[in-house]
This record gives structure tokens, C-alpha cells and sequence, in this order.
């Protein structure tokens, strides 16, 4: 759910103030109090997790100055000001300074919840944005969404950190849903590009003449966005479906490529997405272009290979689409486990994703099973079993680490009470928390 946008009500009149406060706090929203822009000022950061009215004529610092302050601060922050009667001149100077919209006194309640629910949902969306741009460039962050402890995973977060700090030109490869944007993110978000530009580009969903333009250019002079080569400078350059790159424009490419030197000033990432059997990215690349994208490679593993991180990813996004549901998270039975872990996911991450969301929708319905959800994806899935096999060790302590760590979230860290519902002994609990690497600190 969604926090509730604050309301910050600025006024040195105090029955105006608490009328104010006491109107919006009917249409649910939380507000705050001050009596004048001083007190304020105190309290109102860049990232203020909602918006501000402000009358304009008060005692020491006014209401344009507060504007001015604010919009010093952030420049996003919606401002609603109330002006007094025939004081519309200075309600267009403060439109101009920044403001969202004024109320001109004696105002309609209504009109001030529509303006403050229309201004709510512009700082919501705000400060959505920042927190994305924040996940898109904090490498930690991006390194948490690459979920799972498997071998496999293990060395592909490694090979993110190494290449990462890189120069080169780097390929990213594997099956389609496996994850490789995520990985192209990642890699410009740990290195040293990081406050740089990062540009993504489809090579396969623009037709020729239209790619050429948005690649290279030339720009019309009506044109505001710079060719993606030159708008990447100095950052990462991300070309996702490399292999759909014409002859022509492979050439262009190379070209590029060439006449930036050693090391290169803008970093490519490129993408290959072959789903073709026995074809590589090598086989659609002219060789010379294709050594030089290669010459750092990372190829992301396909889910069937990533053992009980299968688990936690379904557990994962079940949760997620369970709280977006506003129902309870489907639990996961010891059968259920055993054909996620054994089907061979031909969509992988993507695939399940999408199956996490219809197990949640299916459960609230209050039927259905994983199983059937998984034949009506593929059904050639029968039977579920991967073509690598497993021993039945693996898939019981697979099972068992998820229910561990599913009882652990769910009673938020609590030891007492996942002792009780497992009848795990302390002593027990605790080695094979050890065991499957999960800490108490994680769930609090």
C-alpha cells in the first residue's frame, strides 16, 4: 500500500491553520501544522514525502519568500498558496516562482481537496521517479534484485563486480527472461560510470531508418534528443537484441568503435537474445565486430540451473504480488516445491514471475495448484522433469531452507515463534539457519 502524502499547512492565522488541517484530515490525509515559514522551513527537506499550502501575507518572512526557499530546495515540491481577495497579480507571480495552483479567500473546502489530491499525486509520482533513478544507480540495490545464493548466481554477481570496474565492451548473453537488462543495469551501476549516462536502446524494435536516426543520426534541427552515441558520452551504452543489427549497421557500429581508441570514452553493453536453437551471437555478428563486443563476456544462467533459488524467487514475487493483491501469500506445498524445482522454465525468470502472479490470483480464488498452473504454460512440461536431474537430497533441503525462511519473514524474525510453528528445537533451528546461510537480522 501506498504511504499516505502529508499535508503541511503554513499560516499564521491559527483557526485558518486548524480548519485547514481538520478539512483534509477527513480525506485521509496526514497533516501537519506550522505558524509560520520559519518553523516550517525547519521540517520541509528536498525529499518532503508530500506537498504544502501556504497563505501568502504573513508576519516576517511572507509567503513568496517561503515559495522562493522552497523551490530553492526542491523544485518539485507542489506549493498550493492562498492569496486574499484581489491579490491575483501576486498569485501570478508565485505560478511563475514555482507554485502548483493558489486559492484565492474565502475558498471552496472541495476545491482544496481536489487541488490537494491533484498535487499528492504529482509529488507521489516525484518522488516514485527518484526512488527509481536512486535504484538504477545505486549498485547495492541493483545487486539485491539479482535474488539467489546458488553457485551459479554466486559467480554472476562476482563477474558483475569485476566487469563492472572494467573499460571494455562487454556481452551479455543467455536465454530469453533470464535476467540480462537487469545485469547491463547492474554492470554501469558498480562502476566507476555510475553518475554517468545510461542509455538503452532495442536494435529489434526500430525499423531500419528509424534505428540508423535514433543510433547515429543525423538530428533535425526540431530534434531535442541528442543520437544515442553521442547522448551516452562518457557513460554506458546499452544495445539490447544485437543480433537484429543490419550488415549495414553493424558496420557503423564498428566503425565507432574504432575511432573512439583505447580505453572508450562510451562503454557498449550489448545484448544478445538468439532463442533459435544451435545459433549463436557469434553466428549473426560479422567477427570482427562480434571480438570486439566480447572482449569482456557474461553469460546469465538459465533458472533450471539455479537449483533452490527457484524457491526463493517464487516466494519472493508471491509475496510482492500478495501484498498487491491484498491477500494472503499462497503457501507452498512439499509437492509443489518438488515440480518448481524440477520443471525446465524455457521462459525462465519471466515465466516465473508470471506464474507467481496467477498462483496469487488463483489462491485468492480459492483453487487450483502450481501444477496445473505450470501444464498450462507449456504442455510439453510432462512430465516436470528437467533434462539435468537431481538428487532427492537437493530437492529436500531446497524445500526446507524455504520454509524456514518463509515462517522467518512471516513472523518478522521471530525465533520463539518459528520454533513453535516448525517444532525445531533452538539449537536446531540455529544450525540449519548456518546451514542455508539465513541471519535473524534479515527478517527484523
Amino acid at each position: 500500500m501506498a504511504q499516505a502524502m502529508k499535508i503541511a499547512i503554513v499560516d499564521d492565522e491559527k483557526d485558518m491553520r486548524q480548519s485547514i488541517s481538520q478539512w483534509l484530515a477527513l480525506s485521509g490525509y496526514d497533516t501537519e501544522t506550522f505558524g509560520s515559514a520559519e518553523e516550517a522551513l525547519k521540517v520541509l527537506g528536498p525529499d518532503y514525502p508530500g506537498i504544502v499550502i501556504s497563505d501568502i501575507k504573513m508576519p516576517g518572512m511572507d509567503g513568496m519568500q517561503f515559495l522562493k526557499k522552497l523551490m530553492g530546495s526542491d523544485s518539485a515540491l507542489p506549493v498550493i498558496m492562498i492569496t486574499g481577495h484581489g491579490d491575483v497579480p501576486m498569485a501570478v507571480e508565485a505560478m511563475r516562482v514555482g507554485a502548483f495552483d493558489f486559492l484565492e479567500k474565502p475558498f471552496n473546502p472541495d476545491r482544496m481537496s481536489q487541488l490537494a489530491k491533484k498535487a499528492a499525486n504529482a509529488r507521489r509520482l516525484t518522488l516514485d521517479n527518484r526512488v527509481l533513478r536512486k535504484e538504477l544507480s545505486d549498485g547495492s540495490q541493483l545487486m539485491k534484485k539479482l535474488i539467489g545464493s546458488s553457485p551459479v548466481m554466486s559467480r554472476l554477481k562476482e563477474d558483475i563486480l569485476d566487469l563492472g570496474q572494467a573499460d571494455g565492451h562487454v556481452l551479455i548473453d543467455g536465454e530469453t527472461g533470464t535476467g540480462k537488462t537487469l545485469v547491463a543495469h547492474a554492470l554501469h551501476a558498480v562502476g566507476s560510470r555510475a553518475g554517468k549516462k545510461f542509455v538503452l536502446i532495442s536494435c529489434s524494435a526500430l525499423e531500419e531508418d528509424a534505428l540508423t536516426k535514433r543510433l547515429f543520426g543525423p538530428m533535425q534541427p526540431e530534434d531535442t534528443q541528442l543520437p544515442a552515441v553521442e547522448e551516452a558520452r562518457g557513460g554506458t551504452l546499452v544495445l539490447e537484441d544485437i543480433e537484429a543489427l543490419s550488415d549495414t549497421l553493424q558496420a557503423r557500429l564498428l566503425s565507432f568503435i574504432n575511432d573512439q581508441g583505447t580505453p572508450a570514452e562510451t562503454r557498449i553493453a550489448a545484448i544478445c537474445n538468439l532463442q533459435e536453437q544451435n545459433r549463436t551471437c557469434e553466428d549473426a555478428l560479422r567477427s570482427d565486430l562480434f571480438y570486439r563486443l566480447a572482449a569482456l563476456r557474461i553469460t546469465v544462467p538459465p533458472l533450471r540451473q539455479r537449483g533452490e533459488d527457484i524457491l526463493s524467487l517464487f516466494t519472493r514475487h508471491a509475496e510482492q504480488f500478495s501484498d498487491e493483491y491484498g491477500c494472503d501469500t499462497p503457501q507452498v506445498s512439499a509437492q509443489e516445491a518438488a515440480q518448481l524445482l524440477q520443471a525446465p522454465w524455457p521462459g525462465n525468470v519471466r515465466q516465473l514471475i508470471n506464474l507467481a502472479e496467477r498462483a496469487v490470483l488463483q489462491s485468492r480464488r480459492g483453487g487450483g495448484t502450481i501444477a496445473s498452473l505450470l501444464m498450462n504454460d507449456h504442455e510439453e512440461m510432462q512430465p516436470v522433469m528437467t533434462t539435468e536431474g537431481k538428487p532427492l537430497k537437493e530437492y529436500v533441503e531446497a524445500f526446507e531452507r524455504m520454509l524456514i525462511d518463509n515462517t522467518m519473514r512471516r513472523h518478522r524474525g521471530s525465533i520463539a515463534s518459528v520454533m513453535e510453528e516448525l517444532c525445531l528445537p533452538r539449537r536446531t533451528l540455529n544450525e540449519k539457519m548456518a546451514k542455508y546461510g539465513l541471519q535473524r537480522a534479515d527478517y527484523l
